[in-house]
C-alpha cells in the first residue's frame, strides 16, 4: 500500500498542477532492496521522493521517468546488472544494464501524470455554460477567470461588443486554439476590427465547432469540444503553454558518464560528483563509483 504521505504528497502536486511520474516496483530479483509495491515520486527537475532503489537504481529511474514526462508515456523500466540477464523478459520494456548495481535486477511501472489542459470559456450564454460543464468530463479544467495559462479559449458572449478584446486578450495570453460562437458573418466582421498576423489568424476558429448540424446548446457545446480534441490529438495543440506561471516544462535532463562503471548518469539533486583539476565537474551514479574514483586520485 502506498504510504500516506506519498499519497498526500500525489494529491498536493496534482492540486498545484505541477507534473510528476508515479514510480511503482512490480517485480524484482534477489537481493534487490526494494519490494514490489515500493513506489516514489519523480519531478521534473529530477528530484525522487520515495524509495525504488539504491542510487545507481535511482539514475535509471531518474532518466526513464523525465523522458515520460517529455513524452506523456508510461513506461515499463526493467534495470538489470550485468549478471542478471536471465531475469525472465517482458515485452515491450525498457531495458537498462547498471553495470555496478549491487542488487537484483528490478522491474519499474512509471506513469506519468501531467496536469489537464486548461480551456477558458468566455461569456455566461448557454453555450458557454455547456462547454464549461461538458469540459471536465473529457479531463479539461475549465476556467473563467482569464485566458492566461489557457491551452484553449472559448467565447460565447453573443455580441456583446466584447469580443474583439475577448479575442485579443486570449491570443496575447498564448492559446493556441481560440473559438470565437459567431455566425460567418458577425465572426468576420469581429477578426475585422483586429489587426491579425497570418499565425494569430490560424488560431482563431470562427464559427466555432466541428459541423455536426448542431442546434442545441449541448450539441453546440459537443462540436466546440470535438474541434478542440481534434486540434489536441493533432499536435496544434499544448496542454501546458509557457506562458501559465506555475507551469515549467520538463527540459531536457543534463548526462554525463561516470568514469568508473561507464554508465551514463542523469545529472538531479544530490547527484554524487567532484571536482577535478582545471575545475571540470565529474559525475557519477553513487557513492560506491565516487569513492572508487577518489582512490585513484
Amino acid at each position: 500500500m502506498m504510504p500516506a504521505d506519498l499519497t498526500a504528497r500525489m494529491r498536493e502536486l496534482t492540486g498545484e498542477r505541477v507534473p510528476f511520474v508515479h514510480a511503482v516496483v512490480v517485480r524484482t530479483q534477489v537481493p534487490a532492496s526494494v519490494c514490489p509495491g515500493d513506489d516514489a515520486i519523480v519531478l521534473p527537475d529530477g528530484s525522487i521522493e520515495g524509495f525504488v532503489g539504491g542510487r545507481c537504481a535511482e539514475s535509471s529511474v531518474r532518466t526513464a521517468a523525465l523522458g515520460a514526462l517529455r513524452n506523456g508515456e508510461a513506461v515499463l523500466l526493467r534495470v538489470l546488472p550485468e549478471d542478471a540477464m536471465a531475469f525472465p523478459d517482458s515485452p515491450g520494456a525498457q531495458v537498462v544494464v547498471n553495470p555496478c548495481l549491487s542488487g537484483g535486477a528490478l522491474e519499474i511501472f512509471l506513469k506519468p501524470l501531467l496536469p489537464p489542459p486548461v480551456l477558458y470559456v468566455a461569456g455566461d450564454s448557454p453555450i458557454a455554460v455547456a462547454v464549461a460543464e461538458l469540459a471536465g468530463s473529457i479531463d479539461f479544467t475549465a476556467r473563467t477567470d482569464g485566458p492566461a495559462g489557457a491551452a484553449a479559449v472559448v467565447i460565447a458572449s453573443h455580441g456583446r461588443g466584447d469580443e474583439p478584446e475577448a479575442v485579443r486578450a486570449a491570443l496575447d495570453a498564448g492559446a493556441r486554439y481560440i473559438g470565437l460562437v459567431a455566425s460567418r458573418r458577425r465572426g468576420a466582421a469581429v477578426l475585422a476590427e483586429l489587426d491579425l498576423t497570418e499565425e494569430e489568424r490560424r488560431r482563431i476558429h470562427t464559427p466555432a465547432g466541428l459541423a455536426i448540424g448542431a442546434r442545441t446548446a449541448p450539441e453546440i457545446a459537443l462540436s466546440i469540444l470535438a474541434e478542440i480534441v481534434a486540434a489536441l490529438r493533432s499536435g496544434e495543440l499544448v496542454s501546458e503553454p509557457v506562458t501559465e506561471p506555475e507551469a515549467e516544462p520538463v527540459a531536457e535532463p543534463r548526462t554525463a558518464v561516470d568514469p568508473v562503471c561507464g554508465m551514463t548518469v542523469t545529472i538531479g539533486p544530490g547527484t554524487p560528483h567532484l571536482t577535478a583539476e582545471g575545475g571540470r565537474d565529474v559525475w557519477f551514479c553513487g557513492p560506491g563509483c565516487l569513492r572508487a574514483h577518489a582512490g585513484r586520485r
